[in-house]
C-alpha cells in the first residue's frame, strides 16, 4: 500500500490538533478541508506532466457531479451551505494549485502544477458547460441520468485498468503536453485512490436509483468521499453511516448553552452545560490500533517482502519446489498483513477524527470453506459486491419469462461478481482467471452445502469427528486460496502455469 511513516505521522498529529483545537461546529469544515488538501498530498508522482494535480481535480469534480445528479429534488436550488461549501471547495483547489510558485523541497505536490489561470478559466468553462447542458438534463429522469454517470466511471475505470488503453491514453497526454510519445506507459496514469472513489460514487447512484439514499450536503458528501485515512485502500464505507458519524461528532462536541443529560461514555458536563470531551478513550483505542497495524505492515508484511514472497522474477528463477511453496505462503502472509495493516491503520485515524470506518478483515485464513473467507477477506469489498452485483443479478435473472434454472442462475451470478472483482484489480487474464477460480469455488461451495446439511447437523454431536473435519476443510480452504493468488500476483497466465507446474513437481 502507498502509505509511509511519514504521512502516518502527519495524519496522526493531525487528529491531535482537531481533539484539542476543533471546536464542534468547525470539525465537519476542518474535515472536509482536510480531505481535499490530503488527497492532493496522497498522489504519487507520475511522469505525465500535471498528471499529479489534475487527476485529484477531476476526483473532485467527479464527486460533484454525482452529489449534484443524486440530490433528491434536482429542480431546487441547492442550500446556501451547499454555494458556501462549493466556494470554499474553489478557494482548496486554486490554494494547491498555488504550489507552482513554491520552491520544489516546500511545494505540497508531487510535482508543479498547471498555471492557476489556466485552472480558473478550466472550471469556469466546464461549469459553463455543465450549466448549459443541465438545462437539458432536469428533463431527463433522474435514474437515467443516474445510469449515464456510472457508465461514465466505468468508462474510466476501464481505460486505467486495461494497460493497452491506459498506455492510449498516456501517449496522448504526452502529445499535449509535448513530452516524448513512444516513452508512454500504463504506469503514467497512476490515479491515486480511484478504484475505491469509484465504489463510493456507485454505491450512491445506485442507492439514489432504488431510494434508499438519505438526502446529505455537499460538504458532507465530499468528506465521505474523499475521507482521506481511507482513500488509498479503504474500507469502502457507507454514506449514511458515515455521515451519521460526522453528524454525531458535531453535534456532541458542540458548546451547549443549557444543561442536558449525558448520552455519550466519554463526556462530562460542568455546571455551567459546557459538554467537555474525554478524548482518553477515544485515543487509546485509536492509537492501539494504530500500533497493531504498523506491526503488521511495516515489520512483518515489509520483512516478508525482502525475499520471503512470490514474484515474477523468483518464480522463474525457483528450482525447488518445496522453496517455491515457502515463498508462495510466504506471499499470503504478506498480502494479508500488507493490507490488513493498513485498514488497521486507517480505522485507527478514523477513529480519532470520530469515524468508525467498517472492519476489513476478521482471521480470514482461519476459514474452514470458501464463503467464509470471502465473509471474512475485505469484507466491505465483499458486501458492496453482493449489494450491487450478485443480488441484483441473481433477481433480475429471477424475473426473466425464460428463467434459467436456480442452478444456472446461481452459477452465473457468483461467476459474474467474483469476476468483477478480479477485473476490479486490473483488466487482465490472470485477475480474469483469479476471479473465475474464486466463483467456481463459491458455487461449489453453496452446492456441496446444501446437500450435506442433514449430515453436518449429525456430525455436530461427534466431537472428534467435527475437529478432524474442520481440520481438513481448513487446510484445503486455506491452500486453495493460497493457490489462487498464484494468478493474482504473477503477470502473464504463461509464468502461472509455470509455477503450477513446480509447485506440483511437474516441472
Amino acid at each position: 500500500m502507498n502509505v509511509d511513516l511519514l504521512t502516518i505521522g502527519l495524519f496522526v498529529g493531525t487528529a491531535v490538533l482537531y481533539a484539542l483545537l476543533i471546536p464542534g461546529n468547525w470539525r465537519g469544515w476542518f474535515l472536509f478541508a482536510t480531505s481535499v488538501l490530503a488527497i492532493y498530498w496522497l498522489q504519487t508522482f507520475t511522469l505525465l506532466r500535471f498528471a499529479d494535480y489534475l487527476l485529484q481535480t477531476l476526483t473532485i469534480l467527479l464527486t460533484v457531479l454525482t452529489w449534484w445528479v443524486t440530490r433528491p429534488d434536482r429542480s431546487s436550488r441547492s442550500v446556501r451551505s451547499d454555494w458556501v461549501t462549493l466556494l470554499v471547495l474553489f478557494g482548496l483547489v486554486l490554494l494547491v494549485a498555488g504550489n507552482r510558485y513554491v520552491a520544489a523541497e516546500w511545494r505540497f505536490t508531487s510535482s508543479r502544477p498547471p498555471s492557476v489561470l489556466w485552472i480558473v478559466a478550466g472550471l469556469f468553462v466546464m461549469a459553463g458547460l455543465w450549466a448549459v447542458l443541465w438545462r437539458w438534463l432536469r428533463r431527463v429522469e433522474q435514474r437515467t441520468v443516474c445510469t449515464a454517470v456510472i457508465l461514465l466511471i466505468v468508462l474510466i475505470f476501464v481505460l486505467l485498468k486495461t494497460p493497452a488503453l491506459a498506455t492510449a491514453v498516456a501517449a496522448i497526454w504526452r502529445s499535449l503536453t509535448g513530452q516524448q510519445v513512444t516513452l508512454a506507459a500504463p504506469s503514467d496514469l497512476t490515479w491515486l485512490g480511484f478504484s475505491y472513489v469509484a465504489f463510493r460514487l456507485i454505491h450512491t447512484l445506485r442507492d439514489r436509483q432504488t431510494g434508499q439514499l438519505p438526502p446529505v450536503t455537499l460538504r458532507e458528501f465530499i468528506t465521505y468521499v474523499l475521507f482521506f485515512p481511507s482513500y488509498i485502500a479503504g474500507p469502502i464505507d457507507r454514506v449514511e453511516r458515515f455521515v451519521a458519524d460526522l453528524r454525531q461528532e458535531e453535534e456532541t462536541y458542540t458548546v451547549i448553552r443549557k444543561p442536558y443529560p449525558v448520552t455519550h461514555h466519554a463526556s462530562r458536563i460542568t455546571d455551567n452545560g459546557l459538554r467537555i470531551t474525554d478524548y482518553g478513550a477515544r485515543a487509546w483505542q485509536g492509537s492501539s490500533r494504530i500500533l497493531i497495524g504498523l506491526f503488521k505492515k511495516f515489520v512483518i508484511a515489509d520483512t516478508l517482502a525482502l525475499g520471503m514472497s512470490l514474484t515474477a522474477v523468483n518464480a522463474g528463477q525457483a528450482t525447488s519446489t518445496f522453496w517455491l511453496w515457502v515463498l508462495l505462503y510466504g506471499y499470503a502472509l504478506r498480502l494479508y498483513f500488507d493490507f490488513g495493516g493498513y485498514t488497521d491503520i486507517a480505522i485507527g485515524i478514523g477513529i480519532l477524527f470520530g469515524a468508525k470506518l467498517p472492519e476489513n478483515f476478521r482471521r480470514p485464513y482461519l476459514s474452514t470453506n470458501i464463503t467464509a473467507f470471502w465473509q471474512r477477506w475485505h469484507i466491505s469489498l465483499s458486501d458492496w459486491a453482493r449489494f450491487y452485483i450478485f443480488s441484483p443479478l441473481s433477481r433480475s435473472l429471477l424475473r426473466r419469462k425464460r428463467r434459467p434454472s436456480n442452478t444456472m442462475i446461481l452459477l452465473t451470478a457468483h461467476l459474474t461478481t467474483m469476476t468483477v472483482i478480479g477485473l476490479w484489480h486490473g483488466i487482465t487474464v490472470n485477475f480474469f482467471i483469479w476471479g473465475l477460480w474464486q466463483g467456481v469455488a463459491l458455487f461449489g461451495h453453496k452446492q456441496w452445502s446444501d446437500r450435506t446439511r442433514k449430515w453436518y447437523r449429525g456430525l455436530n454431536e461427534k466431537k472428534w469427528q467435527r475437529w478432524g473435519w474442520t481440520a481438513v476443510t481448513w487446510f484445503f480452504t486455506f491452500n486453495y486460496v493460497t493457490l489462487g493468488w498464484v494468478w493474482f500476483a504473477l503477470p502473464t497466465p504463461e509464468l502461472a502455469w509455470q509455477t503450477f507446474g513446480k509447485l506440483f513437481g511437474l516441472q
